[in-house]
C-alpha cells in the first residue's frame, strides 16, 4: 500500500493542504471542529505528522493564485488590475505568496505549480473549477456566479446599479432609454441585461427589442451598433451601456452624427474607470469598488484556508452611480 500523502489527508478530511499542515505544525491558526477532522483523516490513514513535515519541506505550499478568466485577458486589463490590487494589498498582511496570471496562461504553464487556494476572476470555465476541486484547492469566484458549484462569490450590486441609471435618467425626463449590450460573460451579460429590464419595469417603461442593441466589446464595434441606434426615426434620447468601453463608442458614434451629448442623447456607463473624465463629455458611470471587491476574496480564501466552513456564497458590493456631463443638461 502506498504512503499516505497530505493530499489523502486533505481529500478525506476535506480541507485544504495548507490547513492540513497547520493543525499540525500551528494548531492555535486553526478551529477545533476542523483541526478534529484532520487528526481524524491522518489516524484513518495512519499518516503521521512526521511524514507531514517531510511532505511539507519536500513541496512549496502557503501558495494562493489570482487568475482573470477572461478571453484575450492580460493581467494589465483595468478591471480586473484593480481587484488584483485589493487582493494584493490584503495578501501583503498574510504569509501567502501570490502568484497572478491569466486563466489562459496558467493552463499552459502552471498545472505543475502547487497551490492552497485560488481566486477565478471573472468567466471561469466549468473545467477550470473542477479542476482545482479535484486537487483540493479552495476557490472563490469574483464578477462571476458558477451554476453547480457551491463556491463563495464576490460581485457587484449590478441590480441597483442599472436602478441607480434608470432613476437618474427618468429624473431628467428620459422615456426613450436604450441599451448597449455587449458580448461578455454569460454571467455579466445575463445579470446587467435583466437588471435594466427591472429597473424599467419599476418606472413602468416598457422596452421592445428596438431598444436592445447587441455588440463587441471594442469602440469600433460600439460606435458602429450606435450609428445605427441613433439614425432610427424613433431614436432613444439616452442610452445606457454595458461597459465605460461601450459608452465611448455611443458619444463617437453622436458626434459622427451631428448630435450633441447630452442635449440630444444622454450616455451612461458601467464601471466608471479611467477613460471617464478623458472623455468629452466626460462619462457618467456606474462606479465599482473593484478594490474591495479584491479584498473581500482575499479575506475569504483565507477563511476558507483555515478551515472556516461559514464562508458566505454570495457577497454583494454596493455601487453608486458618478454622474458627470453625458448625461446632464447644463
Amino acid at each position: 500500500m502506498d504512503t499516505p500523502t497530505i493530499y489523502d489527508v486533505s481529500r478525506l478530511s476535506g480541507v485544504s493542504t495548507a490547513t492540513v499542515s497547520r493543525a499540525f505544525t500551528a494548531p492555535d491558526r486553526v478551529r477545533e471542529e476542523t483541526r478534529r477532522k484532520v487528526l481524524a483523516a491522518a489516524e484513518a490513514l495512519g499518516y503521521q505528522p512526521s511524514a507531514i513535515a517531510r511532505a511539507m519541506a519536500r513541496q512549496q505550499t502557503d501558495k494562493i493564485a489570482f487568475l482573470i478568466c477572461k478571453k484575450d485577458a492580460t493581467i494589465l486589463d483595468e478591471f480586473y488590475a484593480s481587484i488584483c490590487e485589493g487582493v494584493m494589498r490584503r495578501a501583503n498582511s498574510t504569509s501567502y505568496q501570490l502568484l497572478i496570471s491569466t486563466a489562459a496562461d496558467w493552463q499552459r504553464t502552471g498545472q505543475s505549480k502547487q497551490i492552497e487556494g485560488v481566486i477565478l476572476a471573472g468567466d471561469a470555465e466549468p473545467s477550470l473549477i473542477s479542476s482545482f476541486q479535484r486537487q483540493g484547492v479552495a476557490v472563490v469566484l469574483v464578477n462571476h456566479r458558477a451554476s453547480g458549484f457551491e463556491l463563495p462569490s464576490v460581485v457587484a450590486d449590478e441590480q441597483n446599479g442599472a436602478r441607480q441609471v434608470i432613476d437618474h435618467l427618468t429624473a431628467y425626463g428620459h422615456r426613450r432609454i436604450a441599451l448597449l449590450a455587449g458580448r461578455f460573460s454569460s454571467y455579466i451579460t445575463s445579470v446587467r441585461y435583466n437588471a435594466f429590464l427591472t429597473a424599467m419595469q419599476e418606472h413602468g417603461i416598457s422596452v421592445d427589442d428596438s431598444g436592445i442593441v447587441m455588440c463587441g466589446r471594442d469602440v469600433e464595434s460600439a460606435t458602429q451598433a450606435s450609428v445605427e441606434l441613433l439614425r432610427r426615426p424613433e431614436r432613444p434620447t439616452a442610452v445606457f451601456a454595458f461597459n465605460d468601453v461601450l459608452a465611448a463608442g455611443v458619444i463617437k458614434a453622436a458626434t459622427r452624427l451631428g448630435l450633441r451629448v447630452p442635449d440630444d442623447v444622454a450616455v451612461v456607463g458601467f464601471d466608471d474607470s479611467s477613460s471617464c473624465t478623458l472623455l468629452t463629455p466626460e462619462l457618467s458611470s456606474v462606479h465599482v469598488d473593484c478594490r474591495r471587491m479584491g479584498e473581500i476574496c482575499l479575506e475569504q480564501l483565507t477563511a476558507l484556508l483555515s478551515g472556516d466552513t461559514e464562508v458566505p456564497r454570495l457577497t454583494v458590493v454596493p455601487v453608486s452611480l458618478r454622474t458627470r456631463a453625458s448625461s446632464i443638461r447644463l
